[in-house]
């Protein structure tokens, strides 16, 4: 099952850069809770949604940049350019998501199902990152996190139902979330969290 321990809170980030077009804005910190969705199929492992909700200062920015019509809601044609202004920047950055199978690192290169909502004020994104593993007599391990490492956001795994997952009936599986001791960032001060997740067949 699932579960969540007591998260130590990063050091306060400074600054983030956005690149909107030709123009490279100076933000403050940017906060992100995070919860991941583990999908299975009759193989093993396809991949996971990955869900970002922003902090306040962050999506009210983004309102104001994308929602054009001011409906407190983003439209099909308002999500496209965020997807391309203000989230396919990160694609040179693996996307934030560092994800290790059996030890070995594995690349995040590319995403889909890209989607962005604003409600209530608050910005969340979506997106799915295939990961195609499969299910053998033995335990596979995979470790996923996500951070950036140039020290500009802050992503958390959320509280609550931080991660679930779906058609997992087949496998044995065990998870967990905890610091990655075995990787370091931000210049060595800080090992990221990450989830911890082992699957094989069921006897």
């Amino acid at each position: 099952m699932i579960w969540f321990g007591k998260q130590v809170l990063y050091l306060i980030l400074f600054l983030n850069v956005l690149c909107i077009g030709s123009n490279v804005i100076a933000h403050p910190h940017i906060f992100i809770v995070q919860r991941l969705s583990i999908v299975f199929d009759n193989q093993g492992l396809t991949g996971f949604w990955v869900e970002w909700n922003f902090d306040e200062m962050f999506s009210s920015m983004i309102a104001a940049d994308y929602d054009q019509n001011q409906n407190s809601s983003l439209e099909a044609a308002e999500v496209a350019m965020v997807k391309e202004k203000a989230f396919l920047y990160i694609a040179e950055y693996d996307y934030f998501v560092f994800v290790k199978i059996d030890g070995q690192p594995f690349k995040v290169k590319w995403i889909k199902d890209f989607n962005a909502v604003l409600k209530n004020g608050r910005l969340s994104y979506r997106f799915f990152v295939p990961c195609h593993v499969k299910a053998g007599e033995l335990f596979k391990q995979i470790v996923i996190a996500a951070y950036d490492s140039s020290y500009f956001t802050a992503i958390f795994f959320a509280r609550n139902r931080p991660a679930f997952i779906e058609n997992g009936d087949r496998f044995m599986i065990e998870s967990s979330i905890k610091e990655d001791k075995s990787t370091s960032i931000y210049f060595g001060m800080v090992n990221p969290w990450a989830l911890f997740l082992k699957f094989r067949l069921k006897s």
